[in-house]
């Protein structure tokens, strides 16, 4: 679409920020820097970097007089590359990335297109941190509002969890605090859908008291040899102490010294367990595992930052990236039989299966208290990750990742996925992660907030009013989430 000159002239002179145009010397730059999918190759009418909410308003303004869509990009860090939206106007909020922490409040306030590296590095500075995620370069504001899986979840929650305000430009360009005090429907609703009311240009987290230095155990076994291990972890994990992190994932030995050369690059089973205690206390949580032969192991004190950018490596900006994923309540015999089948079929080195145990602090707070679609009863969520630099490696991994995840379902409850995890998050599968009732709750806070469905690149609520005689939940104790002890 071509955009009016004298209009997009007008909007340039008035604009604090960066504006890029596909005739721009520095817009396929721009481009590149918006978003970490290499396999994604939308281009949009304008893209804005701005730096101040009203910037926002006005790139918002912009694109609806002009009646583009628009897409807001934190970190771009999104497997389907909705940051992006083909022929229309991309909000890039990489010029608000400040961090600022109060130690003595325990509190983090965050720019929306903020980075996990940026904001580890900040806090624990401090001997605090929250739930972050497992990729560094992942955007803060993405991966909360729509849950947030870390290392920290097992004994802080979430990062939805810990979420306590935000600002945000919503879609008629009103700038709005959301808090406990004020709007905390809306509130409840950014903790797990809140790419859907407006551009989240600031978040306030809760932080915790967490050691700087921690204990990892990362143990590997062939697939061929991983069926017993996995059946162990299935209930080790489940069992640990929700002080400690945990993580099994299909993977690739790594080429790093602790790996026998005549392994790296093999496909196999990793169980990582991870804790901020007493080396001893770790090293006894992870001795059934070590009893059980693996081909390598890696059992070190580690810095929390270093941790948080442990795997790294295996999802460097503009890599190709695919994923389909399911929750499960149950890590069973015929589950892992497929898993193992999936991780010793895969082509690319980098492409991967992490399963997440879900435990702790997570399962403690009521599905109600927050709009987190996967219910806090699951164990598991589990995701088939193609990823690849090469484009056949690509291809061929992308049906690996339908394939083992048409193996999986049956094992699975229900369609529904941890919403950040899923590349084709269709309007079907997007209430399967919700379910009904969580869905309709949100249909209605998204017509009260964004009636217009401006904000539609995105994991999608569609507006519906709510029913009538259907009393509303706003000011219901189970909006409210507790923190967790630190």
């Amino acid at each position: 679409m071509t955009l009016d000159v004298n209009a997009t002239t007008a909007f340039r002179a008035t604009f604090s920020g960066e504006v890029f145009a596909p005739a721009d010397a520095d817009f396929d730059q721009a481009l590149t820097e918006a978003l970490w999918n290499g396999d994604i190759n939308h281009q949009p009418a304008l893209l804005t970097r701005p730096r101040s909410t009203k910037d926002v308003a006005a790139a918002i303004a912009f694109a609806r007089a002009q009646g583009l869509e628009l897409s807001v990009r934190g970190g771009g860090h999104g497997y389907a590359g909705k940051a992006v939206v083909p022929d229309g106007v991309v909000i890039d909020l990489s010029r608000l990335d400040t961090v600022r922490v109060d130690p003595a409040a325990r509190r983090a306030t965050v720019g929306g297109g903020a980075d996990w590296a940026a904001l580890d590095a900040a806090t624990i500075e401090h001997g605090l941190a929250v739930t972050g995620g497992t990729i560094s370069h992942t955007g803060v504001a993405g991966l909360t509002l729509g849950g947030g899986l870390g290392w920290l979840m097992s004994r802080q929650g979430l990062s939805c969890d810990n979420l306590v305000a935000a600002t945000l430009v919503t879609a008629d360009g009103r700038t709005v605090h959301v808090s406990e005090q004020e709007h905390p429907e809306l509130l409840w609703g950014l903790r797990g859908a809140g790419t859907n009311f407006g551009v989240v240009t600031e978040l306030v987290f809760a932080l915790h008291e967490v050691s700087p230095l921690a204990n990892v155990g990362l143990f590997f076994w062939r697939p061929e040899d991983a069926a017993a291990p996995l059946r162990l972890a299935r209930d080790l994990l489940v069992d640990l102490t929700p002080e400690m992190g945990a993580l099994i994932a299909g993977i690739s030995a790594p080429p790093e010294p602790f790996v026998p050369v005549e392994t790296q690059g093999k496909p196999g089973i990793a169980v990582i367990v991870v804790s901020w205690g007493p080396a001893a206390e770790h090293a006894a949580a992870v001795e059934p595992l070590r009893a059980l032969d693996p081909l390598f192991e890696l059992v070190t004190p580690i810095p929390y930052v270093a941790l948080q950018q442990m795997l790294d490596a295996g999802s460097p900006w503009g890599i190709r990236a695919y994923d389909k994923s399911l929750n499960l309540d149950e890590l069973s015999d015929g589950a892992i039989e497929v898993i193992v089948d999936a991780v010793a079929r895969k082509r690319s080195p980098t492409s991967l299966v992490p399963l997440f145990p879900l435990r702790g602090r997570v399962r403690e707070i009521a599905d109600a208290a927050t709009s987190f679609g996967t219910p806090r009863s699951r164990r598991w969520a589990v995701s088939f990750e193609a990823i690849a630099l090469d484009e056949e490696d690509f291809a061929a991994d992308k049906e690996w990742a339908r394939a083992a995840w048409t193996a999986l379902r049956p094992f699975a409850p229900d369609e529904g996925a941890y919403v950040n995890f899923e590349y084709d998050a269709d309007a079907e599968r997007v209430l399967a992660s919700y379910g009904r009732e969580k869905y309709n709750r949100l249909a209605a806070l998204k017509a009260e907030w964004d009636p217009d469905n401006v904000f539609r690149s995105n994991v999608n609520i569609s507006p519906q009013p709510a029913a009538a005689g259907v009393p509303s939940p706003r000011g219901t104790t189970e909006t409210q989430v507790r923190e967790p002890s630190s």
